[in-house]
């Protein structure tokens, strides 16, 4: 899996996983509470991007991070200038990036088995109902790992239909889809070796 995570000695790469999640708890709940107009809106922006380079990750990381985002930034920005009005399409719209940015960065900098100790410690109450914390711990975790990957294998398969000449279009699903499954197939088949999934 192509990790998330990039190594660094900064305090928010010090501090515990469980402290950064419920952080950005409260980081979700203060944007969807505060009554944020467009220099507001634009100033959290402003701090989520600045966030990157201070915990010492590259500019391009930011960058990526931003376009990553852009389609969310043009199709929600659009239906909200369309059916509201244009401050609320850039206070709610960037109330959502802003968020993502920062749940990106917590996640490039807390490694992986942390936050999976973390969602196995949130999710023991199912033991209760006979569900196994240690399993649902692993799906959340291997499902963000994958979002990546996924991305990743788009852009593999955009690049060579351009270089061939073709229009990305609805077959582009089929390889999409064989590249995913068969990713799936190869961390399905890690597990079982290493004795994590019978």
């Amino acid at each position: 899996m192509r990790p998330l995570f990039r190594a660094g000695r900064t305090v928010l790469h010090r501090a515990p996983a469980g402290a950064k999640l419920l952080a950005l708890a409260g980081v979700a709940l203060a944007l969807s509470l505060l009554p944020l107009g467009t220099v507001g809106i634009a100033a959290v922006l402003i701090g989520a991007s600045l966030a990157y380079p201070a915990t010492g990750q590259p500019w391009r990381a930011l960058g990526a991070a931003w376009w990553r985002l852009r389609w969310l930034i043009l199709i929600l920005g659009a239906a909200l200038l369309i059916f509201s009005s244009a401050d609320a399409a850039v206070v709610h719209t960037g109330r959502i990036v802003a968020l993502l940015l920062l749940a990106e960065l917590v996640t490039a900098t807390t490694r992986l088995g942390d936050l999976l100790d973390v969602l196995r410690r949130l999710l023991t109450p199912i033991r209760r109902v006979g569900g196994d914390p240690d399993v649902a711990a692993l799906t959340l975790s291997l499902t963000i790992a994958m979002i990546p990957v996924v991305g990743g294998i788009v852009v593999r398969v955009r690049e060579a239909q351009s270089a061939r000449g073709v229009r990305l279009g609805p077959r582009a699903s089929v390889p999409v889809l064989t590249l995913t499954m068969r990713h799936a197939d190869q961390v399905g088949e890690a597990l079982a070796a290493r004795g994590v999934v019978p």
